[in-house]
């Protein structure tokens, strides 16, 4: 007799607890499913799209084929209207409150009102400064990455009179017309990354996506991520210290 078979005098025997409980069998897992034609167009480009087109394809593929590249066009220039930026734009003092906090306030085509435009003012020494240089190159980086969000350069001192220069570089962070974050001697002392710096002006608000401009970015996990948060708020930390170690004073825009 096997005690395996599934049998009714085995079952009998089971309920009397003469054989033990019979094993679950574990159902064997379906193969995925292969993704649809619709959901392998979703995320292409036109240029992809294109290619795909080049390849044998019935009627109905490529009717298909060519509604996304439609679909992509108006998409892609609808979002061209929201790039407005894209440099590192120097300014002066007095072109501070309209290239700035008046440029902040203004919302982009489209979005709800009160949203406004993220703006970057990077102020920094002349000459020979490392952590200026270094912020500025990774400001012009990640300026055409986001053409969404407005980036301006002025000299410390010539934007704040008598600026120290320990505070030197700074990042004043706007939005909607008031200041989000000042991020003063980024990088002077603990010498920070683009990827941190793009994390930051992220978190702040400041950085709007774009999805025909941003790098492609990996998908992390939920440790991960949590791990990639609790780093950027302690580089932010960080950088952030040198403002109180050197000076607690207030300076007027």
């Amino acid at each position: 007799m096997d005690p395996n078979e599934d049998t009714e005098f085995n079952d009998a025997l089971r309920k009397h607890g003469i054989l033990p409980p019979k094993k679950e069998r574990t159902p064997t897992p379906s193969p995925p499913q292969s993704p649809t034609l619709a959901a392998k167009l979703e995320d292409k480009t036109t240029d992809e799209i294109d290619e795909l087109l080049q390849e044998d394809n019935d009627s109905d593929t490529e009717r298909m084929m060519l509604a996304y590249r439609e679909k992509r066009l108006k998409e892609m220039k609808a979002e061209q209207s929201l790039h407005r930026f894209g440099d590192l734009v120097p300014i002066s003092r007095d072109e501070y409150t309209r290239e700035v906090a008046e440029a902040s306030k203004v919302d982009e085509p489209g979005k709800p009102p009160g949203t406004g435009t993220g703006v970057v003012c990077f102020l920094y020494k002349e000459g020979i400064h490392p952590p200026s240089v270094r912020l500025r190159d990774q400001l012009r980086a990640l300026a055409p990455r986001y053409p969404r969000t407005k980036f301006t350069a002025i000299v410390g001192d010539k934007c704040i009179p008598n600026y120290p220069d320990a505070m030197l570089p700074t990042l004043i962070l706007y939005r909607g017309g008031v200041i989000k974050e000042q991020l003063v001697a980024w990088g002077a002392r603990v010498e920070g990354s683009i990827e941190e710096l793009e994390a930051v002006l992220i978190q702040d608000g400041i950085l709007d996506p774009t999805k025909f401009s941003v790098r492609p970015k990996t998908p992390v996990d939920d440790d991960d991520e949590e791990n990639e948060k609790r780093r950027i708020t302690s580089s932010k930390s960080k950088l952030k210290q040198k403002a109180a170690d050197d000076s607690d004073s207030d300076f007027d825009l």
